[in-house]
């Protein structure tokens, strides 16, 4: 054992805690890896950074930047909204609906991207469906993570083994290389959690705690049918606003005339106007349906609620403002500051007039669009005080359309390897730029640098394990002790090992500790290096057993879970999934 050997180990072991305890965050530890390997001289200086300009690298971050615009563009509401429509009158359909449509989409990007993109789907959901949000969030998560290995890009840990293994000499994994056995898995794991799993998951949460804990502020804003509204002559049930935007009609006003608290059988009529409750986001996006604009001050304008200079944002009343006791249409707020109100929240009690006629009181919080400068020059005149700008995203088809196309174009022409799947990635992220489905600023402010910068410091440690020859030194230890044995205890050993690292530490900086002395091992033996990487790409996605797999951590506070809520469910599904990978990973790649 050498001097090198030594120094490697003594940094992985620290990293390992660093990475368990998260005393500083995991990017951080990786960073100060990546450093220690240089000033230690552990890692040629002209490959101490070629993590980041890799093909993994670069393929991640397209990924990433394609995955935002599918986001901005509101791609989310229209799951959630379809979701709705079909499991409406079967609440038992709801779980597998939910679950299934998870897993297809993080079959085709990032799983953490797809749980963050159904979380608030979710909880939405939820809330309509009088549904215990706990009964589905972990699901939900469990689901994400299951679709890990059906194809290279459903989780960026499969990128990384990809990468790592092109080290050693190996071809890089296939697109869907790994489905024979993540397709499996996938189907047993959703059996599992459909029929088995439901049941063990506690129900905590309850419909107003998921309210307080997103701070879904109630906002009443008034609606008005437009002549040629779809909705008119349909009752108030079959508009479907309460069920499909989480809006609670309070009035119809019509010809002057209020009918409160208006019956599902209510016929609509061109122009009425609806006092509506619900939070901003879903106020915002009724402007999607057709036949239907919201009321305020002045009328919005297409153009203006498109603009992407326009911003929402929450304003409140402050004491001493001469606004108070003025009403919306006195105030002009469109002439006075260019800015319009959008719907007004008042806690001590529920408005049942006109928005525009509603007189102020103190404390009264005002949703508002117009741009930055406007809405800070409304702070200057000491009558309001900015709560923060909403970054509320709405529908946009044409734009869901373009970038739905561009990522299906890049999948396609990287998996067909017409071009380089990296280079595909690349080129989708260009094209949606292009195209304006995001602004880069945008696409910057959502990408997970963190991911990024984790995954590029820890490919220089696979680089430093075999430059310093540690690789090879834990290859020939292990050859020793096992080597005698049947190769498929060595491949449990490697799945066990991974499994129990993926739990503390992040799934890429597991793979990239296990991948090099694995595969040097398998070399070492004379066994195929491609079954080992594959068995261990598929236990670094195995994490069922705590809620540190970020997919899990997104849904740990919202679903009230406990730490032993995901041993108690995980615990059978990790051994699930370890019997499928030990069956079929050596039939797929001999030994």
């Amino acid at each position: 054992m050498t001097i090198s050997i030594i120094l490697l180990l003594i940094i992985l072991v620290v990293a390992l805690l660093f990475f368990s305890f998260e005393w500083i965050p995991p990017d951080v530890t990786a960073l100060g890896v990546l450093v220690a390997l240089i000033v230690f001289g552990l890692v040629p200086l002209d490959q101490a950074f070629s993590g980041f300009g890799s093909d993994t690298f670069i393929l991640l971050m397209g990924l990433l930047i394609m995955t935002a615009a599918l986001m901005r563009t509101g791609v989310v509401e229209v799951v959630g909204r379809t979701l709705l429509h079909y499991t409406a009158n079967h609440p038992g359909s709801l779980l597998p609906a939910t679950m299934i449509a998870v897993a297809i989409m993080s079959t085709f990007i990032n799983n953490t991207a797809a749980a963050a993109f159904f979380l608030p789907v979710i909880l939405g959901l939820s809330q309509r469906a009088k549904f215990s949000a706990s009964r589905l969030l972990m699901p939900m998560a469990f689901a994400a993570i299951l679709s890990s290995s059906v194809t290279l890009v459903a989780t960026s840990t499969n990128v990384v083994v990809s990468g790592l293994i092109t080290q050693f000499g190996l071809e890089p994994i296939g697109m869907f290389e790994l489905t024979p056995v993540g397709l499996p898995v996938l189907i047993v794991g959703l059996l599992y959690m459909m029929f088995v799993g439901k049941r063990l998951i506690p129900e905590r949460s309850s419909q107003n705690d998921m309210a307080d804990s997103f701070d879904l502020r109630p906002y009443l804003a008034e609606l008005r049918i437009l002549p040629d509204s779809n909705l008119a002559g349909n009752t108030l049930a079959q508009s479907n606003i309460g069920r499909n935007f989480d809006l609670t009609v309070l009035a119809i006003i019509r010809e002057g005339k209020r009918k409160l608290n208006p019956p599902a059988d209510t016929l609509l009529q061109a122009g009425d106007a609806l006092l509506v409750e619900g939070a901003s986001e879903s106020i915002l996006k009724i402007k999607d349906v057709a036949g239907i604009d919201i009321q305020a001050d002045l009328k919005f304008s297409d153009e203006g609620l498109n603009a992407e200079e326009l911003h929402l944002a929450e304003v409140v009343l402050l004491p001493r403002s001469p606004f108070i006791g003025r009403t919306l249409k006195g105030l002009k707020m469109r002439e006075r500051f260019d800015l319009q109100v959008v719907a007004i929240n008042r806690r001590t009690g529920i408005i049942h007039s006109k928005i525009a006629d509603t007189r102020l009181q103190l404390g009264d919080v005002l949703l508002v669009q117009g741009n930055r400068n406007q809405i800070k020059a409304l702070q200057a005149e000491n009558a309001f005080d900015v709560l923060g700008v909403l970054e509320v995203q709405r529908f946009n088809r044409k734009q869901a359309i373009t970038v739905v196309g561009i990522f299906a174009g890049a999948f396609i022409l990287g998996s067909l390897k017409i071009i380089a799947l990296p280079v595909a990635m690349l080129l989708g992220a260009l094209l949606v730029f292009v195209t304006r489905c995001i602004t880069p600023d945008e696409a910057y402010r959502q990408v997970d640098w963190k991911v990024l910068i984790l995954i590029g410091c820890m490919l220089a440690l696979g680089v430093a394990m075999q430059t310093t020859g540690t690789a090879q030194y834990l290859a020939d230890l292990l050859t020793e002790l096992v080597g005698n044995l049947n190769p498929l205890w060595l491949l449990t050993g490697f799945f066990a090992l991974t499994v129990l690292l993926t739990q503390p530490m992040s799934n890429q900086a597991a793979a990239a500790v296990v991948i090099p002395v694995a595969v040097q091992t398998a070399i070492q033996l004379g066994l195929n290096p491609r079954t080992f990487a594959m068995m261990i790409a598929i236990a670094a996605s195995t994490s069922y057993l705590t809620p540190l797999e970020p997919a899990c951590l997104m849904v740990y506070g919202p679903g009230r879970y406990r730490f032993m809520d995901f041993l108690k469910v995980g615990g059978l599904l990790t051994i699930a999934v370890y019997l499928i990978a030990i069956i079929l990973t050596p039939l797929l790649w001999p030994l």
